[in-house]
């Protein structure tokens, strides 16, 4: 389960850790839809830009991708649209969670999430 430290909603109680090579290749692609509690979470080895950057080549529906550093605080935000070749976060991160668009109103930018492990 994934849940907003701040605010105390809860965010995803359906969590992917993309943590394969396969898993992360793949992420949402070819995939119809997401639910509403479902999120994918991605893991980086350390805070950047370049490794938490997105494409949305083969993803057919919108989501909302949020960014958070280290301290798993947010740090962007975004909805991305279907078949966009780049999104990338205003500053660097080190985790990034995909998940159903209604999300975007759950957090700000400086929240704190659990993301459950």
């Amino acid at each position: 389960m994934i849940k907003n430290l701040t605010s105390g909603q809860t965010i995803a109680t359906k969590v992917k850790w993309c943590d394969t090579f396969l898993s992360r290749g793949r992420g949402l692609m070819f995939r119809r839809a997401i639910g509403e509690d479902e999120a994918f979470v991605f893991a980086e080895s350390k805070e950047s830009v370049a490794l938490t950057s997105i494409h949305m080549v083969f993803v057919f529906f919108p989501i909302a991708v949020i960014w958070l550093d280290a301290e798993k605080r947010v740090v962007d935000k975004i909805l991305a649209r279907p078949f966009r070749p780049y999104y990338a976060p205003q500053r660097p991160a080190r985790y990034f969670v995909e998940c159903h668009p209604s999300v975007l109103d759950k957090v700000q930018i400086g929240d704190r999430l659990d993301l459950g492990r």
